[in-house]
């Protein structure tokens, strides 16, 4: 956990200043801006299983949207305050509680609920094209909306100052939006996705912290990371004239923890991280670790299970 800490603070401290992702170059790559409406990206409820966008809630209400996943321990901490807030101004705000299906089960959600009471409604990021839209770089994370839709404030704390701006908003003061930033460009993100266009390529994905930090809240999914990251040298020794690369999942990380993940696991495969969620999203992995096979930007092959690499060679060659 206290490496869970020294990780989060330079994070939240960055994002006290900027909410939003920005790629340092992005002056250099003109382009229309193709990050999804976050209005229009499509979310599931979680009850019904249905269909649902930001734009069926009501326009002349504020909206609070709070990411959040039950394995993530400081999120379990905040849902009782969460709660409370939606039971004072549900009929002012709208809330809007965004699972961000990663390593997410369904039985957990429900589980949550009872703990803490839940009544609010619940929907899933199922391809986290909102979290994107949203520049989400960790869990729990608040998002405040006025009723055009512009950004007021997010945080990854719930205090005092969370609840001096809900307040406010729900007796209709009118807030100042945030200074708008650049999105990622559709040039940039060609940029980003280039080098998995063309070719056949081994890409596994993971995080950096699914090993350590799931141990408690989801042994089994830590002990499948683990595995498979210690394994991943070997399974590479056995197809050696593979193009092998490795993606870390971008929350919650920075250069250092991804250093200490290749020392840890003597890393063979080089490894990056999914700096923006963009490859998380294009390639839609929900669930890690997971292997995939491409051929020319396409997936062809998905592998989670890694107890027996010899077994898997032919699958992939």
């Amino acid at each position: 956990m206290l490496q869970f800490v020294r990780l989060l603070v330079p994070v939240l401290a960055c994002m006290a200043f900027s909410g939003w992702a920005q790629i340092p170059d992005n002056k250099e790559l003109p382009g229309d801006k193709t990050l999804p409406d976050y209005r229009t990206v499509q979310l599931q409820q979680f009850k019904t299983l249905q269909p649902f966008t930001l734009n069926k809630l009501d326009q002349n209400k504020p909206t609070y949207i709070k990411f959040w996943a039950s394995w993530c321990q400081p999120c379990m901490e905040q849902m009782p305050h969460f709660e409370t807030l939606y039971q004072e101004y549900g009929d002012r705000v709208n809330f809007v509680a965004v699972n961000i299906n990663i390593n997410e089960k369904r039985q957990e959600i429900s589980k949550l609920q009872q703990r803490f009471g839940l009544t609010m409604p619940i929907y899933l990021d199922q391809q986290g094209q909102l979290a994107l839209a949203m520049g989400l770089v960790g869990t729990p994370y608040s998002v405040l909306l006025n009723p055009k839709g512009e950004k007021l404030y997010s945080s990854h704390e719930s205090d005092s100052v969370l609840d001096g701006f809900i307040s406010r908003l729900g007796q209709g003061q009118q807030l100042p939006a945030e200074a708008a930033t650049s999105d990622l460009t559709a040039a940039a993100q060609q940029k980003l996705l280039a080098k998995y266009q063309t070719g056949e390529q081994l890409v596994f994905f993971t995080a950096t912290w699914c090993d350590w930090y799931l141990a408690e809240s989801r042994p089994d999914m830590a002990k499948q990371c683990k595995d498979a990251q210690a394994g991943l040298n070997q399974l590479a020794a056995l197809l050696p004239q593979k193009n092998w690369s490795g993606v870390v999942n971008h929350l919650w990380t920075d250069d250092k923890a991804l250093a200490e993940f290749n020392a840890l696991y003597q890393m063979k495969v080089p490894f990056q991280i999914d700096s923006y969620g963009l490859l998380f999203q294009h390639f839609n992995v929900r669930s890690i670790p997971v292997l995939l096979k491409l051929k020319d930007g396409k997936k062809v092959a998905e592998i989670s299970d890694f107890s027996k690499p010899q077994h898997l060679v032919k699958q992939l060659q």
